[in-house]
């Protein structure tokens, strides 16, 4: 099992778990704020992955994490180009978690797998939302309709966005996906609903193991069928 994998020069850092030849798992991350409290899920489910003989692959999307790209300069055409170009040379796998499902439809990939897919349209409403919320706990005014002239980068639930990216996003959806997954109590269709709680809601970032571990037996269900 290997924490990290090389990447291309210029490219972004990667977290490789699991064997190094095989089916392999790309995974799309959650967008802003909700990637930071899904994070060690994401990992938790990755290890699930990889103790089904199975590895996977964590990008870091230009802006995010530890990429050398300021997070204003962050686009979402960038976003989708990078995560193309970190599929690897064997059969390859996507799993996309949450605003990740916004990224993957420009990668060759075997297949689609989304958990909790929202638009581009719920994930600037949530930011707006976040913004509207420290307001109301004292922070500087802010009016909702100013993302959406051209303008400086506004920060948005901790992250300095380019109105570009925000303007993208508005009309951004889903790629299409063989297999989509939603927790109980989010009413939208899927393939099969997961007990367990949302944690991209949290104030905090937590995990699941519970449900991180019946995440990954699903998606090596969904890859043996795949292949079969």
């Amino acid at each position: 099992m290997s924490d990290a994998c090389a990447s291309a020069p210029g490219r972004e850092a990667q977290l490789c778990l699991g064997p190094q030849s095989g089916p392999v798992v790309l995974i799309a991350p959650a967008l802003f704020e909700e990637a930071n409290r899904l994070r060690a899920f994401t990992v938790a489910v990755m290890r699930g992955l990889a103790l089904r003989g199975i590895g996977s692959i964590l990008p870091d999307l230009p802006g995010t994490n530890e990429s050398l790209v300021a997070t204003q300069d962050a686009r979402l055409d960038d976003w989708r180009t990078a995560f193309a170009a970190a599929v690897p040379p064997r059969p390859t796998y996507g799993v996309a978690i949450r605003g990740g499902a916004l990224l993957d439809g420009e990668a060759d990939l075997v297949g689609r797998y989304h958990l909790s897919p929202p638009t581009g349209a719920d994930v600037v409403r949530d930011l707006v939302r976040t913004r509207l919320a420290a307001v109301r706990e004292g922070g500087a005014a802010f009016d909702p309709a100013d993302i959406d002239p051209p303008g400086p980068p506004i920060v948005l639930a901790g992250n300095a966005v380019a109105r570009d990216l925000l303007v993208a996003l508005k009309t951004a959806e889903p790629s299409p996906a063989e297999r989509v997954v939603r927790l109980d109590g989010d009413l939208r269709p899927a393939d099969r609903v997961f007990a367990g709680r949302p944690l991209w809601r949290a104030a905090e970032p937590d995990t699941d193991p519970a449900l991180a571990a019946a995440i990954a037996e699903d998606i090596a269900d969904w890859i043996a069928r795949c292949a079969a």
